[in-house]
């Protein structure tokens, strides 16, 4: 293109969709494609993967997709590039995602050769972490590979793609994933057969052959002759180099296994002597920022209204007595969010007991929950004496007066794991019934 041209042309060639300016095309595969984009409002980048609408509703996998990227846009890992949001015209869904520009980890082989074993870990180590937290949340990537594995700016680990890889593949009635996908060297024995297969069993299957290609700078199974190749995978047929040492043979080999009964899980793994060398837990933001579905849910409903310039307003604002009288969220069966909503890190309930009352009725439950108790004034800090997926959870509640008989008492996470702080409430709120104020029994109460 020449100079004026480029000057008279280039901003008005430009998609835009929604806030984002759209750029040059990163990646495509059959059934998308990813481009570069700017959002124009802040100035950020990030890459955003379009999927063809009619695709997804044709192959009936609407739900499949729908709930996969739900739960991932809720997952916020170090080692996960993160989708920050989902919008929909009449034709394309877009799923906007961080912009990891450091290049493929598998570049690094490419121009430097195997790397040493101790950097090879270090880069295992991370994968295992972003795999193990995502089967935690019923999400499998199915299709681990080279293409999916990026470094950003600062050389960290990030596994693209996790969970959007199922938009190829069926799941059938039994549960198990029945199409042979992937990149071949890469799958496990079980995804080759027709018996079906276990997403959690395929993907460490999947990382064990990239552990190895890290630390030999080639393929355990690598045949021209496709036939070959497969009954090779299906015979664990391959051998160790020299210079891997005895703990990494061993991981290999426990990974490698042709039987996913017996191959070695994640559990086992992160216990390994070998794996735990140099180890570091990853490091979390202390409180995830609040996230919504909602966006998710308009890209994959059935109008075909152009969604993606739409926005919504904020709700109106309300008063105490507004809020408690028309609010769900204070009766006791919606004290916690159900599954698909796992959006909050907080949430509030009412009480006509004292606050004294509320604070020793807080106090007595959480203690045998595992959390120690520190209180100041109307406030309690309580935290986790056991380290969960994001280190120790950790709880503040409030209490607040409204009115001379009526308590608002305020809960939100402010460390740990949000999954693990709904776990904690549903046992937590259970021992609340008591001091919970239900507004059917306090208005049946009036009525004698």
């Amino acid at each position: 293109m020449s100079g004026s041209r480029r000057k008279a042309t280039a901003p008005a060639s430009r998609t835009r969709v929604g806030n984002y300016e759209l750029g040059k095309t990163l990646g495509e595969g059959s059934f998308a494609k990813v481009k570069y984009a700017k959002n124009t409002v802040t100035g950020d980048l990030a890459a955003i993967k379009i999927l063809d609408r009619d695709k997804v509703f044709r192959h009936k996998m609407v739900e499949q997709l729908k709930r996969e990227i739900s739960t991932m846009k809720l997952i916020k890992h170090p080692n996960v590039v993160e989708i920050i949001e989902v919008m929909a015209s009449k034709t394309k869904i877009y799923i906007v995602l961080e912009l990891v520009n450091g290049g493929e980890l598998f570049d690094k082989i490419a121009q430097q050769g195997r790397l040493k074993e101790d950097e090879a870990r270090r880069y295992f180590q991370q994968l295992v972490n972003a795999v193990d937290y995502c089967h935690s949340r019923g999400v499998y990537h199915r299709d681990l590979k080279p293409e999916n594995l990026i470094l950003d700016a600062n050389g960290v680990l990030k596994v693209s793609d996790f969970g959007l890889s199922a938009f190829s593949r069926q799941v059938r009635e039994d549960g198990l994933l029945h199409t042979a996908c992937g990149t071949p060297n890469y799958v496990a024995p079980e995804v080759l057969s027709d018996k079906g297969y276990d997403g959690a069993a395929a993907d460490i299957w999947s990382f064990g052959v990239i552990l190895y290609v890290l630390m030999a700078g080639y393929l355990p199974f690598d045949e021209p002759n496709l036939m070959t190749l497969y009954k090779r995978i299906c015979k664990a047929e391959f051998s160790c180099p020299p210079w891997f040492s005895p703990g990494a043979k061993r991981v290999i080999k426990r990974i490698l296994e042709p039987s996913p009964v017996t191959r070695i899980s994640i559990a086992e793994l992160l216990e390994d002597e070998w794996f735990k060398q140099g180890y570091k837990p990853p490091s979390f933001d202390q409180d995830d920022e609040d996230i919504t579905i909602d966006d998710v849910d308009a890209a994959f409903s059935n109008s075909k209204e152009c969604l993606v310039t739409e926005k919504k307003e904020k709700p109106v604002s309300m008063n105490a007595f507004e809020l408690i009288s028309s609010s769900r969220e204070f009766s006791l069966e919606n004290l916690f969010e159900k599954q698909a909503q796992l959006v909050k890190r907080e949430t509030r309930f009412t009480s006509q007991r004292s606050a004294s009352e509320i604070m020793s009725k807080m106090e007595e439950i959480a203690k045998p929950l595992g959390f120690n108790v520190r209180k100041d004034n109307y406030k309690i800090k309580m935290k986790g004496d056991k380290s969960g997926r994001k280190g120790q959870l950790s709880v503040a509640t409030e209490v607040f007066e409204v009115a001379p008989s009526l308590h608002v008492v305020e809960l939100r996470k402010t460390g740990g794991d949000t999954l693990e702080f709904h776990k904690f409430y549903k046992n937590f709120s259970s021992g609340l019934k008591d001091v919970v104020w239900n507004t059917d029994a306090a208005s049946e109460e009036h009525k004698q």
